[in-house]
C-alpha cells in the first residue's frame, strides 16, 4: 500500500524509521532501506543508521563487488529494499542482486538503440531508478518508461515520455521519481536543441497524468497541457524573433525533481537555454522563462504554483537541475519550510518551498557574474559577462560549481554536503552561426585570429582558478563550515549518516568517509576508478552495508581540463562494504603508456579552422571542449585509429560502442576537416 501524505510528512519531520510493510512505496523506507534516489521525499540522502561510526569506520572492508563490464561513466544511485539491491548501468541495463552476497538475481536489458548515444550529452548514462510497491521503474535513454516486476525483472507496463520520432533530439539520463503513485520524469538534450517539459505518469498503469512545458509554444498557440495557463507569461519573456522557435529554447529538466506531500507540490529544476548565446536565441533580450529555474507545480494536475529563476537570460550552459533538498530550518528566529539547491552558477540558495520566496543565497566559489540581489531576490547580472564576438572570461565555467553529483543534508549537523568545483571559461558569440540538426547548438565559440588568440590567453587564465572540494555548507549562516580540497573535478555524490559520517567517491580514485562536523578524513578505500555516483547505506540481518558505483566517465570526464588525459583505471564496478569485509579487488591493469606520437600536420589553416568549428558543434559533447578529455581523448589516437577515422565517423563501424554514423549530417570533406583539427590539437600538445 502507499503511505498517506500526512504520514509521509511525519516521516520527513522525524527522519526516523517507519513500521511499514515490505512492499510499501518509495518514500516510506525503513531506517535500513534506501528506496528512492534521495532515500525519502526530503531527498536529504540522510540515513539514520549508526552501526558504522567514527570509532570503527577504519574497519570497513569490501564485502562483495560486481564487475559491470563497461568503461562508460556509471552514475546511478542504487536502491535497496527487502534484501535486494537494484542497480542500473549505461544503456539502462538494470540488475537485481542478493544484497548479502552480490549474486545476480536478474538482469533486464531494454535494448536501447546505440544510435541514441549521439543525442546524449555526456554519455549514455543513467542516474538511477524508481521503486513503487512491487515495481522497479526505469527511464530509458530513448524515452521509454518501463515498470519491471521487482521479483523477476519482467516488464509490467511500458509507456513513452516522448515520441520515437520527434523534431527535437530528446534523451533521458536522469532517474525517474515516484511521488505518491506518480512517476515524474524530464528529459535531456538541451545542448542539442529541445523544448523542455516535465511529465507525470500513473505508476500502476503508465498512463500520462499531466505534462508541463517549460518554454513557450514556438507557434504561439496552446499546447492543451497543464502549462497553458502560464504560456503567455513565459512568452512575454522571449523576443518575437530568435532561434528558440526552431530549437525549443531548452530548460529541459534532465536530473533532479523534489516533492512535498504536505504542500502537494512537485519541484522541477530546469536546465540551460538553447542556443546558449542569447544573441541568437532571443535577440539578446528577455529573461527567457523557465530556463535555469525551480518551478513548483501542483502534484495532481501539473498546474503552475510558483517559480524562482536563478539566472534570467541564462547563456553560460548553467543549469538548475541539481539536487533539491527539503528541510525545516530556523532562520532569523523563525521556522521556515525551505528548499535548498546549489546549482551550476556557484551560489547556494535557500527558498521558501511553500511560496518560492527568496530567503538567501551566497557564493561558495569564485564567481564574477553576480553583483548582488535586488529586494525581490532577483539576481543582478553583470553586463561584462554577456559575451560578444570577443571572448569574455566567466566564472563559473560551463561545467558549473556544482553539477549533477548528488548533495546531502544532515538534520543533526544542520549542514549540506556537496562536491564543489571552481572554474572559469572564455565565452564568445560565434559570428554568422547557424544551427544544425542533431548537433551541439550553442552559438558560442571564438572565431578569427584575434578572438582565437584572446581565447587562448583566457584559457590559460581560467586554469589558474581550477580547484575542487568536498564542501560542508551552513544554509542558515550561508557560509562554509569546512572544505576538503580534492585533486580535480569529478568527485562523486555524497550521503550522510546519523553517526556523523559523510561518504564520497573522490578523484584520488578512492571511496572515503569524512567526519561530518570537521571534514577529517577517517577512512578511504582504493577503488581503481573514481566513483562519481551517489552511494547508499542499508541494513540487512543486523549488518550495515555501504554501496557505491565506481565508474569514472560521463560529464565528469568531459568537463575535466586539469590534466586532459584519461585516468588509468579499471572497468566500472559496484562496490559493497561492511565492517570486517575481506573481499579483494584484482590488481589494476598496468597503466597505459604515454600517448602515441600523432601524424604530421599537413592541412592548411583554413581547413583546421573549419574543422575546429565543426568539432565544437558536432564532437565536443562527447570528446571534450578544445579536444581535451571526454569519452575518448582523440588527441591520443593511435595510427590504426587515425587510418580508419572516416570509417568510424561516417561508416559507423563502432556503433556497438555507442559511436553511431554521422553520415546524415557530415560530408567526407567535413570529416577530413575535423580529422585535421584533431591532428593539429594532438601536435600542439605533443610539443611540435
Amino acid at each position: 500500500m502507499r503511505i498517506s501524505a500526512i504520514a509521509a510528512a511525519l516521516l520527513l519531520a522525524s527522519c526516523t524509521s517507519s513500521t511499514v510493510p515490505p512492499q510499501a512505496a518509495a518514500p516510506v523506507a525503513e531506517a535500513g532501506e534506501w528506496t528512492s534516489d534521495g532515500r525519502d521525499y526530503s531527498a536529504q540522502r540522510y540515513s539514520p543508521l549508526t552501526q558504522i561510526n567514527a570509532a570503527n569506520v577504519s574497519q570497513l572492508g569490501l564485502a562483495w563487488y560486481d564487475d559491470l563490464d563497461t568503461y562508460r561513466g556509471v552514475e546511478a544511485t542504487p536502491l535497496y529494499a527487502d534484501g535486494v539491491l537494484y542497480n542500473t548501468l549505461p544503456w539502462n541495463i538494470t540488475i537485481a542482486y542478493d544484497a548479502r552476497t552480490g549474486e545476480r538475481l536478474w538482469t533486464y536489458d531494454p535494448k536501447v538503440p546505440r544510435e541514441y548515444g549521439r543525442y546524449a550529452c555526456c554519455e549514455p548514462v543513467s542516474r538511477g531508478l524508481a521503486m513503487d510497491e512491487g515495481k522497479i521503474i526505469i527511464a530509458t535513454l530513448d524515452g521509454r518508461l518501463i515498470a519491471l516486476d521487482r521479483a523477476n525483472g519482467e516488464p509490467i507496463w511500458t509507456s513513452r515520455a516522448f515520441p520515437e520520432q520527434t523534431t527535437y533530439a530528446y534523451s533521458i539520463t536522469g532517474a525517474p521519481r515516484v511521488f505518491d503513485g506518480k512517476v515524474v520524469i524530464g528529459q535531456s538534450g538541451g545542448d542539442m536543441g529541445v523544448r523542455g517539459f516535465a511529465a507525470a505518469f500513473d505508476a500502476d498503469t503508465g498512463e500520462q497524468i499531466w505534462k508541463f512545458f517549460l518554454t513557450p509554444n514556438p507557434e504561439d498557440r496552446p499546447d492543451g497541457e497543464a502549462s497553458d495557463g502560464v504560456n503567455a507569461m513565459m512568452r512575454a519573456t522571449w523576443a518575437d524573433e530568435g532561434m528558440w522557435r526552431q530549437l525549443g529554447g531548452g530548460a529541459n529538466p534532465w536530473d533532479s525533481f523534489a516533492y512535498d506531500p504536505e504542500l502537494n507540490l512537485v519541484y522541477v529544476g530546469t536546465g540551460n537555454a538553447v542556443p546558449h548565446a542569447r544573441y541568437y536565441r532571443s535577440n539578446g533580450e528577455g529573461d527567457n522563462l523557465f530556463v535555469c529555474s525551480i518551478v513548483a507545480l501542483d502534484a495532481d494536475t501539473g498546474e503552475y504554483r510558483w517559480h524562482y529563476q536563478m539566472n534570467p537570460g541564462e547563456e553560460w550552459d548553467w543549469t538548475c537541475t541539481q539536487s533539491m533538498i527539503s528541510a525545516d530550518l530556523e532562520i532569523d528566529g523563525r521556522q521556515r519550510k525551505v528548499l535548498m539547491q546549489a546549482p551550476k552558477n556557484g551560489f547556494f540558495y535557500v527558498l521558501d518551498r511553500e511560496t518560492g520566496e527568496f530567503i538567501s543565497a551566497e557564493a561558495h566559489v569564485f564567481q564574477n557574474w553576480n553583483a548582488g540581489f535586488d529586494a525581490n531576490g532577483r539576481p543582478i547580472t553583470r553586463e561584462s559577462v554577456r559575451y560578444t564576438g570577443m571572448p569574455a572570461l566567466v566564472a563559473p565555467g560551463p561545467g558549473g560549481a556544482h553539477n549533477w553529483f548528488p548533495m546531502a543534508f544532515s538534520p543533526r549537523t544542520g549542514l549540506a554536503y556537496f562536491p564543489a568545483y571552481q572554474s572559469a571559461f572564455p565565452f564568445a558569440v560565434m559570428p554568422d552561426w547557424t544551427p544544425a540538426p542533431l548537433r551541439s547548438n550553442s552559438g558560442w565559440g571564438a572565431t578569427g585570429e584575434e578572438a582565437v588568440r584572446r581565447q587562448g590567453e583566457l584559457f590559460a587564465e581560467a586554469a589558474q582558478y581550477e580547484k575542487a572540494w568536498l564542501t560542508a555548507w551552513d544554509p542558515v549562516k550561508q557560509e562554509a563550515a569546512w572544505q576538503v580540497e580534492l585533486p580535480r573535478h569529478g568527485n562523486g555524490g555524497v550521503f550522510v549518516t546519523a553517526s556523523d559520517l559523510v561518504f564520497e567517491g573522490t578523484t584520488r580514485q578512492t571511496f572515503a568517509a569524512f567526519d561530518a562536523r570537521t571534514g577529517e578524513e577517517l577512512w578511504s578505500y582504493p577503488t581503481q576508478s573514481a566513483p562519481v555516483a551517489g552511494g547508499i547505506t542499508y541494513m540487512l540481518d543486523g549488518v550495515q552495508y555501504v554501496a557505491v558505483n565506481a565508474g569514472w566517465g560521463g560529464g565528469a570526464a568531459q568537463i575535466e581540463r586539469g590534466a586532459g588525459t584519461e585516468l588509468p583505471r579499471s572497468a566500472a564496478r559496484l562496490l559493497v562494504f561492511k565492517l570486517g569485509g575481506t573481499a579483494q579487488l584484482p590488481p589494476l591493469p598496468p597503466q597505459a603508456s604515454a600517448p602515441p606520437e600523432p601524424p604530421r600536420l599537413r592541412a592548411d589553416e583554413a581547413t583546421i579552422e573549419r574543422g575546429r568549428a565543426l568539432f565544437a558543434q558536432t564532437c565536443a559533447l562527447c570528446h571534450g571542449q578544445n579536444a581535451i578529455g571526454g569519452v575518448k581523448d582523440l588527441r591520443h589516437m593511435d595510427r590504426a585509429t587515425h587510418d580508419k577515422f572516416s570509417d568510424i565517423v561516417l561508416g559507423g563501424i563502432y556503433l556497438d560502442k555507442g559511436m553511431a554514423s554521422f553520415s546524415d549530417i557530415l560530408s567526407e570533406d567535413d570529416v577530413a576537416a575535423i580529422h585535421a583539427y584533431v591532428i593539429a590539437r594532438a601536435n600542439e600538445d605533443w610539443g611540435r
